[in-house]
């Protein structure tokens, strides 16, 4: 896979690449053929499962199941030209752990509206065996 910075590099621009197509081979290029990614629920969502006893969580495993998740992202996100992802560091790794943060940016300014930290399990091949997400703001 290369270089940590390489593999974070990788990662962000696939939530910014508008060939489907493409979008979906970096997806089976990144993640391991039943990698998943599972994501901290919006806060929301999380209070409104909380009121119901649940405590939710998002997961998408598997290529097709990744691809429509980092579609669904890219349309709602990046797609009408309103945002962009961006990585605010170069991550770090410890042997098979990888933990980098990100940042969704105004397309136009620049302005940050939003920010996660990433931590990637990878496999023994350097690919995402388990991609948990973390949103901060």
């Amino acid at each position: 896979m290369g270089s940590t910075t390489e593999l974070v590099d990788r990662y962000v621009a696939v939530w910014n690449e508008p060939d489907a197509e493409l979008r979906g081979k970096i997806i089976r290029e990144l993640w391991a053929e039943d990698g998943a990614q599972i994501l901290q629920p919006p806060r929301e969502m999380a209070e409104e499962a909380s009121k119901l006893g649940f405590s939710p969580i998002l997961r998408a495993r598997g290529h097709d199941e990744l691809d429509v998740r980092v579609t669904r992202a890219h349309e709602e996100f990046v797609g009408g030209g309103q945002f962009l992802f961006r990585r605010r560091d170069k991550g770090t790794r410890l042997l098979d752990v990888v933990k980098f943060a990100w940042e969704m940016v105004s397309a136009s300014s620049g302005d940050v509206a939003g920010a996660g930290v990433e931590i990637l399990l990878l496999d023994v091949n350097g690919r995402i065996r388990l991609d948990y997400q973390f949103i901060e703001g």
